[in-house]
């Protein structure tokens, strides 16, 4: 859409809003930003469908890659649980939950979000937008929030009437694939989902400094992490070997796995520091002790003591479960 018309052959609406702003000092992005609100006419409709459309094309769109990988065996060797591989039609059935979560539960919390935001002060139609400098420090935020409210909302998922009647739907898949990360009852996507927007809300509560923009930003981010955790890969160059503390797709398959242990998002730290890492710190220190004792072992071998390894794990998580879902308390397997 060209902006260079001048103010009077906007939408009244727009004309409002867009009166006393100087295009021609814009950045391109800005002028487009602009562009959406002034096309749609309407900016909660402009902003919901916004916010409703990034959501849907950056998780379907970041899956995607995941999608195809899976159809590849090239892939199996950087695979966590290579002997399950998600079939076409679990992925069908995974999407088929998964958009109805979405439109049944994200697309009324998203739709209702521009009134919300503008009731305490955070800019959406604004220009220009946010710098990155801005950005990063309210994104670094948003991050440590989310990662602290998952953390302790998932441990309390994984109790009594909440793991049987809730929590139980994400764990179908012991071993996941992309497209699961939002794979859940809708009453979890709806208590999860809100550490994802409350961090945002918060900092804009108290700050009153912040553009919608920089929530976009994050949205898209939290989906690629949450995304790639759920991924089942772990490649050399994943970014857990380069932040440490990350935890990525190695440390919460593990999860999916044996059922207890890590149950952060994003960073390994709350794990650590309370001790809900221990079984997972226990396994892969078994499994490098074993791969050292075979060094001189051909592939398939280290591969099958890897595999009950795992099969040891996994049974371990079903009588851990069965526990959780039983008498309503997360116990120790022995």
């Amino acid at each position: 859409m060209s902006l260079n018309v001048t103010a009077a052959a906007y939408h009244p609406s727009a004309q409002d809003v867009y009166a006393n702003v100087d295009f021609s000092s814009l950045s391109w992005i800005e002028k487009q930003w602009a562009g959406w609100y002034i096309g749609i006419g309407n900016l909660v409709i402009a902003t919901g469908l916004m916010s409703f459309l990034l959501h849907e094309i950056v998780y379907f769109g970041r899956a995607l890659p995941w999608i195809i990988i899976d159809a590849i065996p090239y892939f199996r060797k950087w695979k966590l649980q290579p002997g399950k591989v998600p079939t076409p039609q679990e992925q069908w059935e995974c999407t088929k939950l998964v958009l109805f979560s979405h439109f049944t539960v994200e697309l009324p919390v998203i739709w209702l979000f521009h009134p919300l935001a503008e009731a305490i002060g955070m800019a959406t139609y604004q220009v220009p937008l946010p710098s990155w400098r801005t950005m990063l420090p309210q994104v670094a935020f948003f991050f440590f929030f989310e990662d602290m409210f998952h953390y302790f909302s998932h441990q309390a998922l994984h109790t009594g009437v909440l793991y049987k009647h809730i929590h139980k739907i994400h764990h179908k898949y012991s071993a996941p694939f992309g497209l699961a990360a939002e794979y859940a009852h809708p009453a979890e996507v709806f208590i999860l989902g809100t550490g994802t927007i409350l961090g945002p809300l918060l900092y804009c509560y108290f700050m009153r400094d912040l553009h919608i923009c920089t929530v976009y930003v994050w949205i898209f981010l939290r989906l690629c992490q949450a995304i790639d955790a759920h991924s089942g890969y772990d490649f050399p160059w994943s970014l857990q070997h380069i932040l440490p503390f990350w935890s990525g797709a190695e440390h919460h398959d593990f999860h999916h796995m044996a059922f207890t242990n890590n149950y952060s998002t994003s960073f390994r730290w709350w794990d650590r520091m309370l001790g809900t890492d221990d079984k997972y710190l226990a396994y892969r220190k078994k499994v490098e002790a074993a791969k050292a004792a075979m060094k001189n072992a051909s592939k398939e071998d280290k591969d099958e003591i890897e595999r009950k390894m795992m099969a040891e794990v996994e049974a371990e998580g079903i009588r851990a479960e069965a526990l959780a879902e039983g008498n309503g308390r997360q116990l120790k397997v022995e």
